[in-house]
């Protein structure tokens, strides 16, 4: 059964949200930019209003989709609650390295903190994952007064906005979503450093002359971007590789170490960080 038939039914039957999940721990690795792969066994769920006919509602996805006997629906009241603050309860501040803060809207950030407001929303990148967590450490410390710093794969805009609230002249941001770009510029303009940090497609971005690289994304993309990022990046630049699990880090050494000099995996939980130097271009 095709799980996106399955969901079109379901908005059309007035479910107010929709989650595709993987039914069966088959891990999705990977996807190309604009690809939307699904697992081979899915779960769909789909939350609706107290007052729906729930009974209905099964009857008529069971006649339209043909669905055989054997699949199965489960029904669970859901309390109601404030879904829009509820995310609090688990995202408090955090800091990373030795002065930067990442807090939530309203939560009080220790004092001479470097602070990053951020709350979940639209993108990918809130602290909480090891890369990301990886990457904010890096960024802290390495200098970055008057860099001009690029953040491939900006998801939220975290690594971005640290950055510029680090010292960083210029950043851009680049990312294939335009909902990543979107939440990078409301989230910019939310640190008061708009004025810093540009935003692209990764088109657009046409060999600006960067100080530093930071790109937490996954092991394929950073390997068919190894050479774009050496032709972006000054003799001696810096560059922060992440999105990377521990065993890939050697093939991903490999890859750069044409145009870097790259030190030992930084490594958190099965995760790991490579960070590198530009070599001096050869006339």
């Amino acid at each position: 059964m095709d799980a996106e038939r399955v969901e079109d039914s379901l908005e059309d039957l007035g479910a107010a949200a929709i989650t595709l999940e993987d039914a069966a721990d088959d891990a999705l690795l990977e996807p190309a930019p604009g690809e939307q792969p699904l697992w081979p066994s899915s779960r769909v769920r789909a939350l609706f209003d107290a007052g729906c006919n729930l009974d209905e509602v099964i009857a008529v996805l069971r006649s339209r989709l043909n669905l055989a006997a054997s699949i199965d629906f489960e029904v669970t009241a859901v309390e109601d609650r404030q879904w829009e603050t509820a995310w609090r309860q688990n995202f408090k501040p955090m800091r990373f390295g030795r002065r930067l803060w990442v807090c939530p809207t309203g939560e009080a950030a220790p004092a001479n903190a470097v602070v990053v407001r951020l709350d979940p929303g639209l993108a990918f990148g809130t602290g909480t994952h090891a890369t990301t967590a990886l990457c904010l450490d890096w960024l802290d410390r390495t200098p970055l007064d008057g860099a001009t710093v690029i953040d491939y794969g900006c998801g939220s805009g975290i690594l971005a906005i640290a950055a510029a609230k680090l010292g960083a002249a210029r950043v851009i941001a680049v990312d294939h979503d335009p909902q990543a770009l979107t939440a990078t510029r409301d989230n910019a303009a939310a640190n008061d450093v708009a004025a810093i940090i540009e935003t692209m497609a990764p088109a657009a971005l046409n060999s600006p002359i960067a100080d530093i690289v930071v790109a937490n994304i996954l092991a394929r993309p950073l390997i068919e971007l190894a050479e774009r990022f050496a032709t972006v990046i000054g003799d001696g630049g810096r560059l922060a590789l992440s999105g990377l699990l521990a065993p890939q880090c050697a093939r991903i050494a490999a890859t750069y170490a044409r145009w870097f000099a790259i030190n030992d995996a930084i490594l958190r939980d099965d995760w790991a960080l490579l960070e590198g130097r530009r070599h001096p271009t050869i006339a």
